[in-house]
């Protein structure tokens, strides 16, 4: 119930944004209303009552807990936990809009026990999130520090100005470079979509405006 739910959040954050498209904005405005309206949606909650599992009145809860202790330790947090089991809680978007110009909105949703003061790859330009009206659009979510090294966004990019499988080869660059998991949605400037990821899969939706009286919209997972 808990998997439909969240499913069903990426396909109405998508249908959002392209809402926005419809009616004559921008594919900044569109990436920014998807982000937004899927982090705002109860049905994409983890702890949604409307879906039966009840909201935590106290944040520190057992399970949190037990997390926390097994992570006091950073570096082992991330090589234990956030590669291989926890989902990363990324919010990504990319569109293009009539205009030709194309956008890319990321959210983050942190690691535990990070650095006072650590910024991860979310608002670094070239790393979670890159647009070019060349050649596309890229939104990014995995382990920050290892989309960092690598620049992701602009490396899927640069690969596909080469010709190149972009998105597949630059994450298996990242995992063997760097050791790290992570994801992509890709968006060409001829807004053709693609997506791939290093590690655990992540759901994705599509929305495509056909003519002027039809869209359509594709559950890619």
């Amino acid at each position: 119930m808990l998997a439909e739910a969240s499913v069903a959040g990426v396909k109405n954050a998508a249908q959002a944004g392209n809402a926005v498209l419809k009616n004559g904005g921008s594919a900044t405005d569109a990436v920014e209303k998807a982000v937004r309206y899927f982090e705002d949606d109860p049905t994409s909650q983890h702890v949604a009552e409307h879906i039966g599992i009840p909201v935590a009145n106290d944040l520190v809860t057992e399970l949190e807990h037990k997390d926390w202790e097994q992570c006091k330790s950073y570096p082992d947090g991330v090589k234990k936990f956030f590669n291989t089991q926890w989902g990363h809680e990324n919010t990504g978007a990319v569109a293009l809009d009539s205009l030709g110009n194309v956008a890319c909105a990321t959210s983050t949703g942190g690691i535990r026990n990070k650095m006072v003061g650590r910024v991860g790859d979310s608002p670094i330009i070239g790393s979670g999130g890159y647009a070019d009206n060349r050649s596309g659009a890229v939104s990014c979510t995995g382990h920050g520090e290892s989309i960092l090294k690598v620049t992701l966004a602009r490396l899927i990019l640069f690969h596909r100005e080469q010709g190149k499988s972009a998105a597949t080869a630059s994450l298996q660059y990242m995992g063997e470079r760097v050791k790290g998991c992570g994801g992509a949605i890709v968006l060409s400037s001829t807004a053709s979509p693609h997506h791939a990821w290093f590690g655990p899969q992540l759901k994705r939706t599509s929305c495509t405006r056909l003519n002027p009286k039809e869209d359509f919209t594709e559950m890619l997972k």
